[in-house]
């Protein structure tokens, strides 16, 4: 197992192992993004308890059983959770999935401050605590929580950024057709063959393909009823991106934005605003947070049925119509990591939109995931745009495949050029 771009996590918990006081360590994000393996790796050579918790019951008596293999003179310890845990005092004790435990017992937060203030006191015992459940975690970690001030360290587990695919073996074009799929998430990356069009559509025929109910998983880590959220995610993927639209497209009873302040809570929806205004600007519009979650909903979703019968096949003009929004976000990553630019985003006013403009100006860009683009026609056509909108902007650059004509007064980045960022040191560990 490889870990990319990973380092600053481990060694932020490789720290704390090393510390001579009690730890209370939280990690958490969504399903599949690594937090275990993360874990596992920063742990090796300590002596720990592993124990994944499950949905249901008997959480208690299962840890005691799999904490009696790693330390059997744990057999005659009194089956609770603070005798336990005092048992397995000055050790490394990993919970995953904790979230299941609450759910089988709502006491679990008091229970391990009682632990964290009275039972390990003093004690150099590490806790890690890790989950799935956005919500949930985020709960843990609220003021609200028996558990607030006791944590020392939490991480929240985000997405690899496009760049660091290239360490998974994907040149330019193909990393980003796998980004559209995968986004930065771990265990996808690690699924995917190329050519990636061709694999996908020979996974979608199996029977036991991961990629049909891998929504479904997702969302029931944070929802007991799913298919009101998947209605919305299925409007927002459709480009209905406001809420009178997305309304109207799922004629839920009652209000809708109580559901979209959920999804943006666990990071599966954000609300966009034109970058040269304010948060409350009217014209904000919601959007799909992530690539895998946008490709279910563009791709699978609405296909359940024919990928079922084995008839559907997503086509080529099909996902290179798919990729263009996915290419602008790739050309944001890219101006931000070379010029470090961080208030890059979308604009929009009227009829006229731009793909990339900078907050102070410094920027605008427009990207076009074609080949042969005419880039003198494409700098046209932005310096209009720009006028229109009376804006002065101090540098330009445009995005493509490859440009059939340039001219000076521009930046023109091809996928030779998007080639050599792409490929630029990455940080690994072995």
């Amino acid at each position: 197992m490889i870990f990319v771009n990973r380092e600053n996590e481990l060694e932020a918990i490789k720290k704390r192992l090393e510390s001579d006081s009690l730890e209370l360590i939280i990690v958490y994000g969504r399903r599949r993004i690594g937090k275990t393996s993360l874990v596992l790796k920063a742990i090796e050579g300590s002596p720990y308890v592993y124990y994944l918790a499950v949905e249901g019951k008997n959480n208690l008596l299962k840890f005691k059983q799999t904490a009696e293999k790693a330390f059997p003179e744990l057999k005659h310890i009194k089956e609770d959770w603070e005798s336990l845990f005092y048992a397995l005092r000055d050790k490394v004790i990993v919970i995953d999935e904790f979230p299941y435990l609450i759910e089988e017992d709502s006491s679990i937060p008091s229970v391990f401050q009682r632990i964290v203030d009275e039972t390990l006191k003093g004690t150099k015992t590490k806790i890690i605590l890790i989950g799935s459940s956005i919500s949930m975690m985020s709960d843990l970690l609220s003021y609200k929580s028996p558990l607030y001030g006791r944590r020392t360290s939490s991480i929240e587990l985000k997405e690899l950024k496009f760049k660091d695919l290239s360490k998974f073996n994907f040149d330019i074009v193909e990393g980003i057709r796998v980004f559209g799929f995968a986004g930065g998430v771990p265990y996808y990356l690690t699924k995917v063959k190329t050519p990636f069009l061709k694999w996908i559509n020979e996974e979608l025929k199996k029977v036991d393909s991961f990629i049909k109910d891998e929504m479904d998983f997702l969302l029931r880590y944070e929802f007991r009823e799913i298919s009101t959220y998947k209605e919305i995610l299925l409007a927002i993927a459709m480009g209905k991106n406001t809420l009178g639209e997305m309304r109207d497209f799922v004629r839920v009873g009652g209000e809708i934005s109580s559901y979209i302040k959920k999804l943006e809570r666990i990071g599966l929806v954000k609300r966009e605003v034109p970058v040269l205004e304010k948060k409350i600007s009217k014209r904000g519009r919601y959007i799909i947070a992530d690539n895998f979650t946008n490709f279910w909903f563009r791709f699978i979703y609405p296909n359940l049925s024919e990928i079922e019968e084995g008839n559907y096949e997503i086509s080529e003009d099909e996902y290179n119509e798919y990729l263009g929004k996915v290419f602008e976000d790739i050309a944001r990553q890219y101006l931000r990591d070379k010029y470090k630019l961080k208030n890059l985003g979308r604009y929009w006013y009227k009829d006229i939109e731009i793909d990339i403009l900078d907050k102070g100006l410094n920027v605008a860009g427009e990207c076009k995931w074609s080949d042969n683009v005419d880039g003198v026609r494409a700098l046209y056509e932005l310096k209009d745009k720009l006028e229109r909108l009376n804006l002065n902007v101090k540098r330009f650059v445009l995005f493509a495949k490859s440009f059939s004509r340039t001219e000076s007064g521009a930046e023109y980045i091809d996928l030779k050029k998007l080639s050599e960022w792409y490929k630029e040191g990455l940080q690994v560990i072995d």
